[in-house]
């Protein structure tokens, strides 16, 4: 996934949280008390659709826009960025991040090895 700027990624979880695909009016409405101008927020759903990040599909005269990936998939998607920038040393990166993460965190990391372990086996 790549680097999201503030209104990106703000544009990005308006449109994770909609229950159908918006229009870019819709999505300056969702922004609340941001007011950006609506060739600014239309820049930034062509930009987003560039990267991949959402989908459009006409409406009328209009688009109406929608996540290309689930925010997991995303978030994803980025931690998999961080670790190819880690090098050669992904496993250091990856048992640092274990340490730093909560309790609740740490047993979803380890119910979800454990799924993927059982898997394997099979």
């Amino acid at each position: 996934m790549p680097h999201l700027g503030e209104l990106e990624r703000s544009v990005m979880n308006i449109l994770w949280d909609a229950s159908a695909p918006l229009t870019v009016r819709g999505v300056i409405d969702e922004l609340g008390g941001r007011d950006p101008a609506y060739t600014t927020v239309m820049t930034v759903l062509d930009r987003l659709g560039a990267k991949k990040m959402v989908r459009r599909e006409r409406d009328g005269r209009a688009f109406r826009y929608a996540p290309a990936l689930s925010r997991d998939a995303a978030t994803s998607e980025l931690l998999h960025a961080a670790l190819d920038q880690a090098g050669t040393d992904r496993t250091a990166a990856l048992v640092h991040f274990a340490r730093t993460v909560d309790p609740a965190e740490a047993q979803a990391l380890r119910a979800a090895l454990d799924e993927i372990e059982s898997r394997i086996s099979e």
